[in-house]
């Protein structure tokens, strides 16, 4: 049976967002997204290889991209058998006007079902198990399994949650030393990421530190927990780069920010789910793309760096270091993104692209573009 071009129709609405109710829909959705994972870990190989992204960059971004599978995976199982019977389980819930990407209530249910996984599973019986009476539904009954197919896409989708590592709506932030600087003087990668409650995107954050404390800082068991706390609650779309890596300063003495870095993943464009406006709208319904190759990604890096430091008083006889961060020296950008320099691209397939560079929109001639070809090669242009 061929799998329909779009089906709208089939979908609730709550304020921009749907639920992905027909089968077919549903699982193209899935696979959609699983080609765009392994598409970005290849655009992070290729901005390495052209020197923008430094290998520790990369083996980090790919760690959450895979994470990001992962997620995607489960939620699959959860929702493979939704539209296959009228009692057969919810639907999918995306964001077809902002991001394209599941709503973030969905990763907080994924959050709660994961905490209950192993519970859920004692009671069920084993994939064996429902398989072989799957088999006597349809020999001996002559009947579809439905309610044991729905059974075992659960099992799956709770065997997925315990496997763990999955992009959670909240991914807490690791250190990873990088090497002592002199005495007392250390310096560490930190990273965590976030699922933006707001735009329903994953967000990526890395930051580069030197730590001047008496303990290392993954080891502190005062510093530590407080710095990943003060990190997470930072961690919102609205707030610039600038203001984050300020009270990250001003926060902590002997943690000196050096740079820091975001990466907006998202939002996606797919002219059979979504219904953003602008020119990449247009350009997907031109291209006409067969399933699969419907689809054009965003992607955003935001990046502050320290240009020098200076000397504040504390106290009555102590100083400390603070950064002087660079912002973007042209046009007083850098006061407007409150970073030092921001980069767009967007990743797609040949034929979106092709038509892209035939409308020449406004706008997207500073983007970078990387190209998908059918074999999955990613191409920059």
């Amino acid at each position: 049976m061929s799998e329909p071009k779009d089906r709208r129709d089939n979908t609730t609405h709550d304020q921009g967002h749907i639920g992905l109710k027909d089968t077919f829909a549903s699982r193209r959705y899935f696979r959609k997204f699983e080609g765009i994972t392994q598409h970005l870990a290849r655009v992070a190989a290729v901005m390495q290889g052209e020197g923008r992204l430094a290998e520790r960059d990369v083996e980090i971004l790919t760690r959450y991209i895979v994470q990001m599978s992962f997620t995607f995976k489960a939620l699959s199982m959860k929702y493979l058998m939704v539209g296959r019977g009228s009692s057969i389980g919810a639907a999918l819930s995306m964001d077809r006007v902002e991001s394209g990407f599941p709503v973030f209530s969905e990763l907080m249910l994924m959050a709660n079902d994961a905490q209950q996984a192993a519970r859920h599973l004692e009671n069920m019986p084993s994939v064996g198990a429902l398989k072989d009476e799957m088999v006597r539904k349809l020999v001996g009954e002559r009947e579809v399994p439905l309610k044991l197919q729905y059974a075992l896409s659960q099992r799956l989708y709770y065997e997925e949650l315990l496997k763990g590592e999955l992009f959670w709506a909240r991914n807490d932030p690791r250190a990873e030393w990088d090497g002592d600087l002199g005495e007392r003087r250390r310096s560490y990668t930190l990273h965590w990421a976030v699922y933006d409650s707001q735009i329903n995107l994953p967000t990526v954050y890395i930051m580069e530190v030197e730590d001047s404390g008496r303990t290392a800082l993954p080891k502190d068991q005062r510093r530590w927990p407080e710095a990943q706390a003060h990190l997470m609650g930072q961690s919102m779309e609205g707030l610039k780069l600038l203001t984050i890596g300020k009270a990250f300063d001003e926060g902590f003495d002997d943690l000196h920010p050096k740079r820091l870095r975001r990466f907006h993943i998202g939002p996606m464009y797919s002219s059979a789910f979504t219904l953003q406006s602008g020119p990449m709208r247009d350009v997907l319904r031109e291209a006409k793309s067969p399933t699969g190759q419907d689809w054009a990604l965003a992607w955003t890096i935001e990046e502050l760096e320290s240009a020098r430091v200076t000397e504040e008083k504390s106290g009555w006889f102590g100083t400390v270091e603070r950064e002087v961060f660079a912002l973007d020296p042209f046009a007083g950008r850098g006061a407007d993104t409150g970073a030092t320099r921001m980069e767009r691209a967007i990743i797609m397939p040949q034929r979106p692209f092709a038509v892209l560079e035939e409308k020449q929109p406004a706008g997207f001639a500073s983007v970078r573009k990387f190209v998908v070809s059918d074999r999955g090669r990613v191409l920059s242009v």
